[in-house]
């Protein structure tokens, strides 16, 4: 079968030729010859069946390219493209100096950089990483002295730019710390010195460490195992260090005196205090066969939580130096919890309360329900939790409580929608109280208090989950009258929930206070309080009036027999003194 061409690369380059170019495809071996239109390739090397390398014969225009073998020459239509392009340009290397060993990536700018075949520092190839139009970066190789940069793009090999190839000093390290450690490792060691940059190694004896941090004056690690004493040693591209003792401490194994507690709930989660000697770096404990988790750790104590378990299990530690003596721990069956009391039982629908719930067996509550909702447990003592009531609507929930021995009887919890207040009868009444006043509106069946403004009043009787009656206390002006319940204390709202408090009326002069024993006869009244009147009698018989002012009213007076009779006012603040009017014979 004839050769197969599929790809070139680059697929243009100078009219001169030169150009190096990688011809991809299959069926190579054996090629004889590579042609660029009718022109041959030089430097023609088959790398592979399916790749050549080659440089390109003198051209123009877009010509294709052909490989002939001893089966035939390749049809497919695979072109190059003979253009002027413009030669490579440098301006800068970043950095223009580095290590004798190499290895270091240096970014080199300018123009025309695109399709970089080559970069030589001095006759040596670099690595390219990266190339774009104005930027190549490489990784430099070994070298000495100062050399020259190029690049050879399509377009030419670049002006070129100095670097040089510093001798990099040997790296020198001063001390160790820790300069001992266990003899299974994994410890951090700090290795202080000099020219640490670039650290490449860092031995323990034959043993390679684990290398962490590297800064031009310190390097951490983390220690191989190993034994005995050994030295030290840093390589970077300057060379290797001199050597600093380290020590390999064979780790007493653990003890482990006490365990506090020493028993706990079979469901596990309590804190376990172990105290001891030797218990640095504690990688295990034990309860019987079960990891417990680690929560703190020092030479002398371990704090872990318990893992679930039952009966009497031992207790172990284990560091680098070994596994301890065991300790007895013993798993207990955990009482399930009993609730007798909630105080309050009832509360409002926003939650935000303190309810105390009274039991036995309350230690440890993992949870405090309402209904199906959690309560935040503020206290919890064997015989008493404190807990914060959650919002829910106006109903009957149940309450529990559950532990590590399980969930509780359920006591009921009821959630009291706030009062409304929405009307008081009568809306007015003496400044020295006492009178009884009915209150109207809904959620009043638990209510507890009633207010006038600031003041309680007393004789609270509960008609009904929309009437209560109280006996106003003493007071001044109008006030809010307001109900509590253990859903709250009513808001202002819809209705009319104020009371005024009235002085009593007082008559000071009737104009005239004579007349004609038929009645007919106008009369002003002077006084006080009398805004609110709402009877005048002359002699008990019922007047007709109207009230002018606080300070004025005027009445008809009725019919009469001839004679002296009192006339006196009547407002919700009780009754007036009286003042005489005659009657004069008709």
């Amino acid at each position: 079968m004839a050769p197969v061409v599929t790809s070139v690369s680059p697929t243009q380059g100078n009219p001169a030729g030169g150009t190096p170019v990688t011809i991809n495809g299959s069926g190579f071996t054996g090629a004889s010859a590579v042609r660029f239109g009718p022109n041959l390739a030089t430097n023609v090397v088959i790398v592979s069946d399916t790749q050549i390398t080659a440089r390109t014969p003198p051209g123009s225009g877009t010509v294709r390219i052909t490989v002939t073998g001893p089966m035939g020459t390749s049809t497919q239509n695979v072109f190059f493209s003979y253009t002027t392009v413009a030669a490579p340009v440098l301006t800068a290397l970043s950095p223009s100096s580095g290590p004798t060993g190499g290895g270091n990536t240096v970014t080199i700018t300018g123009t025309n950089l695109t399709g970089a075949t080559q970069v030589l520092f001095g006759p040596t190839p670099a690595t390219i990483l990266t190339n774009t139009p104005t930027q190549i970066t490489a990784t430099a190789p070994p070298g000495t002295g100062t050399t020259n940069v190029t690049v050879t793009t399509p377009g030419g090999t670049s002006n070129p730019l100095s670097y040089t190839y510093v001798t990099t000093p040997a790296p020198t390290i001063t001390t160790l710390s820790p300069s001992s450690g266990p003899t299974t490792g994994g410890n951090t060691v700090t290795i202080t010195g000099t020219n640490l940059t670039g650290a490449t190694q860092v031995l323990f004896g034959p043993t390679p460490a684990t290398i962490l941090t590297n800064t031009p004056t310190q390097i951490t690690a983390t220690a191989p195992p190993g034994t005995g004493t050994t030295n030290v040693t840093v390589t970077t591209p300057g060379g290797t260090s001199n050597p600093l003792s380290y020590t390999y401490v064979t780790t007493p194994a653990p003890t482990i005196t006490t365990l506090s507690p020493s028993s706990g709930p079979t469901t596990g989660g309590n804190t376990v205090t172990i105290t001891g000697t030797n218990l640095t770096g504690a990688t295990q404990v034990l309860f019987g066969p079960t990891p417990a988790t680690i929560l703190t750790n020092t030479p002398t104590q371990i704090t872990a939580t318990a893992p679930p378990g039952t009966g009497t299990t031992n207790v172990t530690v284990t560091t680098p130096g070994g596994t301890s003596n065991p300790l007895s721990y013993t798993y207990v069956t955990t009482p399930a919890p009993t609730i007798t009391t909630l105080s309050p039982s009832s509360g409002p629908t926003t939650g935000g309360n303190t309810v105390t719930i009274t039991g036995t067996n309350l230690t440890g509550a993992t949870q405090v329900l309402f209904g199906p909702t959690p309560a935040t447990i503020l206290t919890n003592t064997p015989t008493q939790i404190t807990a914060t009531a959650p919002a829910g609507p106006p109903s009957v929930v149940n309450v529990t409580v559950t532990t590590a021995g399980g969930i509780s009887n359920p006591l009921s919890y009821i959630y009291v929608a706030a009062p409304i207040v929405i009307g008081v009868s009568p809306q007015f009444g003496p400044d020295a109280g006492g009178n009884s006043v009915t209150i109207t509106g809904s959620n009043l069946a638990l209510a507890s208090a009633v207010n006038f403004g600031p003041n309680p009043a007393t004789g609270l009787t509960v008609i009904s989950d929309n009437q209560l009656t109280a006996t106003a206390p003493p007071g001044t002006g109008t006030v809010v009258v307001t109900v509590t319940t253990p859903g709250g204390t009513s808001t202002l709202g819809p209705g009319n929930p104020y009371y005024t408090y009235l002085g009593a009326p007082v008559i000071n002069t009737l104009i005239p206070d004579t007349g004609s024993s038929l009645g007919g006869d106008s009369v002003t009244i002077n006084g006080a309080n009398l805004t609110y009147t709402d009877s005048v009698t002359f002699g008990g018989t019922p007047a007709s009036f109207s009230v002018l002012s606080d300070t004025l009213a005027v009445a008809t007076a009725p019919a009469h027999a001839a004679g002296t009779v009192g006339v006196q006012l009547h407002t919700p603040a009780g009754n007036s003194n009286t003042l005489p009017f005659t009657y004069d014979p008709a």
